[in-house]
């Protein structure tokens, strides 16, 4: 009876139907690796609800897709150009949520052909490395000294020469980075990377700024990165 309700309608000689219990096992280790995927990914990483749980049921769904496959040249076609029309239409993701997704799908690959010990044999070499990478910091940059400086002047400031002995006073390295105005084109917004010579005169060379531009604002903050960049 069993057999009967999972055979497929389309079942030949030459198509064998997966059996369940087999079905079920792949199933079952799929799932297990997402989920060990995911809590992976979760170790000092920010992350959201639903970005674990498709990591963790990932896996499953890729190797069902690949056990129905079942050497079928043609359905294998007909698969590949149905995820092509798959769009994610969420935000960028980082580097890491991307290669979290292609390390799921991976393993999802390996169980649907039937090797469950070599996906699972990957998923703990794949998850070691993360943790490893992750608790020794490798690939994190270092404390850079280059700072972000933003001015605001008064339109009738010429803004080209206007703290260039100020500049040359406190800080060792300065570029303009922006010009743009603002208010209404009445004040200009300035943007510097800058070095200071001595970062414990950081407050003692705003001071010579704001008497410089009319006291507006000023804003020092570390170099931005941008954390969707591969």
């Amino acid at each position: 009876m069993l057999d009967t309700i999972f055979s497929g309608v389309f079942d030949n000689g030459l198509n064998s139907a997966v059996d369940v219990p087999k079905f079920i096992l792949c199933i079952a280790v799929s799932f297990i690796i997402g989920v060990i995927i995911a809590l992976t990914f979760r170790y000092k990483n920010r992350y959201t609800k639903s970005f674990v749980v498709t990591v963790s049921i990932l896996p499953a769904v890729v190797c069902v897709v690949i056990m129905m496959v079942n050497g079928n040249i043609g359905t294998g076609i007909a698969v590949a150009g149905a995820f092509s029309l798959v769009r994610f239409r969420s935000i960028p993701g980082t580097a890491k949520e991307i290669s979290t997704i292609f390390i799921a799908m991976s393993a999802g690959l390996i169980t649907g052909v039937g090797y469950l010990g070599y996906a699972v044999l990957f998923t703990v070499i794949i998850c070691a490395a993360i943790l490893l990478f992750s608790v020794t910091g490798f690939g994190r940059m270092k404390e850079s000294k280059e700072k972000s400086l933003k001015i605001t002047i008064p339109e009738d400031l010429n803004y080209i020469h206007a703290f260039d002995d100020i500049m040359e006073k406190y800080t060792s390295k300065c570029e303009t980075v922006s010009v743009k105005t603002t208010n209404m084109g009445s004040m200009f917004k300035i943007q510097y990377n800058i070095i200071l010579k001595n970062s414990s005169e950081e407050k003692e060379f705003i001071d010579a700024l704001r008497t410089r531009n009319g006291n507006l604002e000023i804003i020092i903050s570390m170099q931005e990165v941008n954390v969707n960049e591969l």
